[in-house]
């Protein structure tokens, strides 16, 4: 087993991970949908104040675009690490199993490549199941024959 030294994350990108992962967990939970509901209800209600005017447009728009563009962000470095972190335990998984260890960093190859893989293992599947529907009929037919044998 082999010692390497693992670089240490920078500050910014494990400051932004916990900002990410701490976001992307409060963006899901239901009072953050009421506090958001409540800002568009209150920016709504507010209307009739401002006339309707351009400027009290401006802010709903202005305050949703900044949002909507940090978050793709935070939720984008969530679900790559989130991903990333699953392609590892699964390839450890194929390792240490009777699978194909060649399976490992298939998500390096492109998307042609990938579709060719998918598909050969799916014929290997279809392939397997008829064998093993065709031993399970045979198994089934020896009982018969062994029964009948043996009345």
């Amino acid at each position: 087993m082999s010692h390497e030294k693992q670089k240490e994350p920078s500050r910014v990108s494990k400051f932004f991970g916990d900002l990410a992962n701490r976001t992307s967990l409060a963006a899901v939970r239901a009072s953050t949908f009421l506090l958001a509901a409540g800002i568009i209800i209150a920016w709504a209600v507010s209307g009739p104040l401002f006339q309707f005017s351009d400027t009290w447009q401006l802010v709903i728009n202005t305050g949703t675009t900044i949002v909507t563009f940090l978050m793709v962000f935070l939720i984008q470095n969530s679900q790559n690490r989130d991903g990333a972190a699953i392609r590892v335990k699964l390839d450890e998984l194929i390792r240490v199993s009777a699978a194909r260890n060649s399976l490992v960093g298939i998500e390096h190859l492109t998307a042609d490549e990938i579709e060719d893989l998918r598909t050969k293992c799916e014929t290997r599947a279809r392939a397997e199941k008829a064998g093993e529907e065709t031993l399970n009929r045979t198994r089934k037919s020896a009982r018969w024959a062994a029964e009948k044998v043996s009345s």
